[in-house]
């Protein structure tokens, strides 16, 4: 009997030791359903369930499904949310403003030896995120972004005049105080809450997307778009430690190659891609696109960086901050 129970209990046990650990998270982005990012996780997530062979299963909420994208991030800190691929929210320290520093980069060349691979803003992204308990699996760069309006530009190239025109802007201080320099006057408004925002006339257009985004979620109220290049987009996939740490070893490292690859693609096509939304904005909806000239624009990237650039390093840490963009300008 003794000899029995023995064999039954180490068959037992090895009968768990070979069965697969399974998980179901949950990933939440900000964009409609069909959209390119929504079917760039999708295929990210069968990826990662043919690497794990089916350990591994990702569900895809879009539409911010899951809440706005700054209570997602809290939730992801605590483990209510697994995963999400979105803007870094600044609620739970300031100093992630770095990742959307107005006028950091000018070119894509510059935006990738930032944000890309090794990238100081990436490395430091990854640092922050990890002190509240997330681990960045990658950055998904979007575009250049630029001002979506409900009616005519009004001095769309001199940012030395005020238009009087009220915009939308996230509820970080970087966006607030770029739109005041360049003649708006912003108002901070939740992303959830920005079309209905704008449809009902509390404000009329909105700085902190680009054209990818103004046709996702703002197509029906853009009438007019500036590319201004006013920040460079960059989205993180992120995961909660805790939910990271629930994956076996071997998934753990599926996942990580998973994500890897998803981010290298994205860089090949993301320069493409934001001109292929500038030219839908103008031929698909009609929207006026402005054209600025490169002096233009350098006049609004000199404004920025010598009246907003101080004013958000000191909110920031400005020897923090500081050194972040020695890094970068060496």
């Amino acid at each position: 009997m003794k000899r029995f129970m023995t064999g039954t209990a180490v068959a037992a046990l090895m009968a768990l030791a070979g069965m697969a650990q399974t998980a179901d998270l949950k990933m939440s982005h900000v964009r409609p359903q069909d959209t390119t990012i929504d079917k760039e996780l999708r295929a990210f997530a069968a990826d990662v369930e043919a690497a794990t062979a089916g350990d591994v299963t990702i569900r895809i909420f879009p539409a911010s499904a899951l809440g706005d994208y700054t209570t997602v991030q809290e939730r992801v800190s605590v483990g209510a949310i697994d995963m999400a691929t979105q803007p870094a929210g600044a609620g739970a320290d300031r100093r992630m403003q770095i990742s959307s520093f107005p006028y950091l980069a000018n070119t894509w060349d510059e935006a990738r030896a930032i944000y890309g691979p090794d990238g100081p803003v990436r490395n430091v992204m990854a640092e922050l995120y990890q002190a509240q308990d997330i681990t960045m699996l990658a950055a998904y760069p979007v575009y250049f972004g630029g001002i979506s309006l409900n009616t005519e530009a009004v001095h769309p190239g001199d940012p030395s005049q005020k238009n009087g025109i009220k915009v939308r802007v996230p509820g970080i201080k970087s966006f607030q105080l770029t739109g005041e320099a360049l003649g708006y006057i912003p108002s901070p408004i939740p992303f959830s809450e920005a079309f209905t925002s704008i449809q009902t006339g509390v404000v009329d257009g909105v700085i902190g997307s680009g054209a990818e985004g103004y046709y996702a979620s703002f197509r029906d109220v853009t009438k007019t778009y500036i590319p201004a290049n006013t920040h460079f987009e960059v989205w993180y996939m992120i995961i909660s430690n805790a939910s990271l740490a629930d994956l076996d070893a071997e998934d753990q490292e599926a996942l990580k190659t998973a994500a890897a690859e998803f981010e290298a693609k994205r860089w090949t096509v993301a320069e493409e891609d934001q001109g292929t939304w500038e030219a839908k904005l103008a031929d698909e909806l009609g929207a006026e696109v402005v054209t600025l000239s490169d002096e233009q624009l350098k006049a609004m990237s000199d404004k920025i960086r010598a009246e907003v650039w101080p004013v958000v390093l000191e909110d920031v840490g400005a020897e923090w901050g500081q050194g972040i963009l020695d890094q970068i300008n060496k």
